[in-house]
Order: structure tokens, then C-alpha cells, then sequence
């Protein structure tokens, strides 16, 4: 099932969320943070507890099939996440201005 995170511009900024992830409810605490200087965001992973899964994933829409952005995680079991560019920009990555506006991030199963 596709969901919808809600993510924007601000800055480091997390969240708890519940997910439907292969026909379970799972809850990650999400942290969102913009790279100033390299011009990028990435998202950490953490269980309900914080205990960190998986760190640093840079925020690309990629090529498909490509668009995974989670991937190299699939063992992890955690779903699987996309990077959607609906702005039509000519970039891979949202910057610090279009992150939940010109980029959206759908989350769904393995």
C-alpha cells in the first residue's frame, strides 16, 4: 500500500510514523536533514525505541527501476520508499526551497 510522508522544507526535521509495511503496521521515527553546503537532504531511519536502522540515505528520484531509494535495505524488511519529482524540475534531488512541495516521498511495501 502507497503512503504518503509528510515532509517539507524545514530543517531537521523527524517525525514517528505509523506504516502499513507487508501487511503489518510498523512505527520508524524519521529524521530529515538538508546538507547546505553539498546542496542535499538525507533521511535516517530509527526504530520506536531510536534505535538507528539505517542512516544517511540521500533523497534522489533515481531511474526506474532504480528509484528505490531503500533499496539496498530490502532484507531490512523496513518497505520500500520514493522520491517523486512532481515539479517537473530538471534536478534528481529537492533543494532547501521544494522538499513536500515540488518533491513528494510515497512509501509503500518491500
Amino acid at each position: 500500500m502507497d503512503q504518503l510522508i509528510p515532509v517539507s522544507v524545514l530543517p531537521n526535521q523527524s517525525m514517528t510514523i505509523s506504516l502499513a509495511v507487508n501487511g503489518t503496521i510498523l512505527t520508524l521515527n524519521l529524521a530529515f536533514h538538508y546538507n547546505s553546503q553539498g546542496g542535499f537532504w538525507v533521511m535516517d531511519i530509527a526504530d520506536k525505541s531510536g534505535n538507528p536502522i539505517v542512516t544517511s540515505v540521500p533523497l534522489l528520484t533515481g531511474v526506474w527501476p532504480g528509484a528505490n531509494i531503500l533499496a539496498p535495505y530490502d532484507y531490512m524488511q523496513i518497505g520500500s520508499a520514493y522520491l517523486i519529482n512532481q515539479s517537473g524540475a530538471v534536478t534528481d534531488w529537492p533543494d532547501d526551497t521544494n522538499l513536500g512541495t515540488g518533491f513528494c516521498m510515497v512509501w509503500s511495501d518491500n
